[in-house]
């Protein structure tokens, strides 16, 4: 139907989108790699993203990041075509969220939004990175505590029905994965079965099969439930999927298999069973074969090793813990020793190593060893905050003599004017 009035006739022509305002082709999909391949200068401050052992820098994790988050639509636009993604836009027909307070938020916005839930940064003074499994201690929790568990569980969950909305898949599944971990921290060994059965979906959408949409959105409400009636209809692609290849990196689904396969060990360490928890982590290592040697991969790798060692450990079985401590410390030592490497990290990836390699002594009964294992670490961590202290006050008084001859710089430069 072709518009017949002056102000019809212009409200068709805005509706009409022009190749020549379109932005430069989107990239294949073999072209994109994410942080798999160094960068040559450090696109973000600080000395831990040097690559050890090689040239170039990491990028921080930056273009996974984009990768997964997919800010450009870069799925979409290869899926409708540039002429019919556009028009979509234009029109707003893109899925988001146009109810409530992100009503009037963009598509794009709204993807930053999610991105700060599933990539919020650890807090500065945790040194143990949250993918380590630790056995939760029995015990009144602080009414403050649970309150804010609560509510970043809450938050997951709510990331959860934004990504669905989206229909970005690999937000989906990072969502289930958050959810899995923060059920964990809030419920403890209790809410074992639930992080199991959500892990296990994070997973099967980042698989080569079919996943429904039924089953994933059940794990935003407050009490998951299907109707006794519920008959799975998996009709939505996974990552991995030949047909979602066509559209979508293989990193993508290998990123999400990354994060799935830690929440789902740690479920499944809660729950006792060991064996199948080793299983979940060790898939995670050839996923990491060809990454870069990084401060932040190498963390990764880190917390895989020292969580396998942590299942012998609860099996009461130290020489084979052991072995996989040793090699989670030579991986420390390594960042330590190299002029590249990133000393603090290397140095709180060994003291994580001594306190789990103390706890699997004491496991097995060998006390003396445990203590004085801990009293080393202890008297080393007091050292080295002693070092950090004096090198902050160092750098203070540089600071300070720096601004001080600045300004008496200024203040003689005037007096020469006049």
């Amino acid at each position: 139907k072709k518009a017949k009035t002056a102000a019809g006739k212009a409200k068709a022509a805005n509706r009409k989108v022009l190749p020549d305002n379109f932005p430069k082709p989107v990239p294949s999909v073999e072209e994109q790699v994410g942080s798999g391949k160094p960068v040559e200068q450090p696109g973000l401050p600080g000395e831990n993203w040097k690559l050890l052992g090689g040239e170039g820098y990491d990028d921080g994790g930056v273009a996974d990041l984009t990768l997964l988050l997919d800010l450009e639509d870069v799925v979409l636009r290869r899926k409708r075509g540039d002429k019919g993604y556009y028009e979509a836009m234009k029109n707003d027909l893109l899925p988001r969220q146009q109810f409530g307070a992100m009503a009037k938020v963009s598509r794009r916005d709204q993807k930053v939004q999610l991105a700060q839930v599933l990539f919020a940064d650890e807090k500065e003074h945790s040194k143990v990175p949250s993918e380590v499994y630790i056995e939760p201690i029995e015990g009144d929790e602080d009414p403050a505590v649970i309150k804010e568990q609560t509510k970043a569980l809450v938050t997951a969950k709510e990331a959860l029905k934004l990504s669905m909305i989206l229909a970005e898949t690999a937000c989906v599944s990072l969502s289930l994965a958050e959810i899995c971990k923060r059920i964990m921290v809030l419920r403890g060994k209790e809410g074992g079965e639930d992080a199991l059965r959500v892990a296990c979906k994070a997973c099967e959408l980042a698989g080569t099969g079919f996943w429904d949409s039924d089953e994933v959105l059940m794990e935003a409400t407050e009490t998951p439930k299907l109707p006794d009636n519920h008959q799975t209809n998996a009709t939505k692609l996974s990552l991995a999927n030949p047909a979602s290849l066509k559209l979508i990196p293989i990193r993508v689904s290998e990123l999400c298999f990354r994060t799935g396969y830690m929440q789902k060990g740690n479920a499944l360490a809660s729950l006792g069973r060991e064996a199948e928890a080793r299983e979940a982590y060790e898939l995670i290592f050839p996923l990491l074969t060809n990454e870069v040697r990084s401060a932040r991969i190498d963390w990764e790798r880190f917390s895989v090793l020292i969580n396998v060692g942590n299942t012998y450990a609860r099996e009461k079985d130290y020489t084979l813990a052991d072995e996989q401590y040793k090699l989670a410390e030579k991986i420390g030592q390594e960042h330590v020793d190299a002029a590249q490497g990133s000393e603090e990290d290397g140095k709180n990836m060994i003291a994580v190593t001594k306190r789990a390699r103390a706890i699997a002594l004491k496991k097995v009964g060998r006390d003396d060893e445990a203590k004085a294992l801990m009293k080393e670490l202890v008297e080393q961590q007091v050292k080295e905050q002693a070092e950090a202290a004096k090198k902050a006050e160092e750098a203070a008084a540089k600071r300070k003599a720096e601004l001080e001859a600045q300004k008496k710089a200024r203040e003689e430069a005037e007096k020469e004017k006049q």
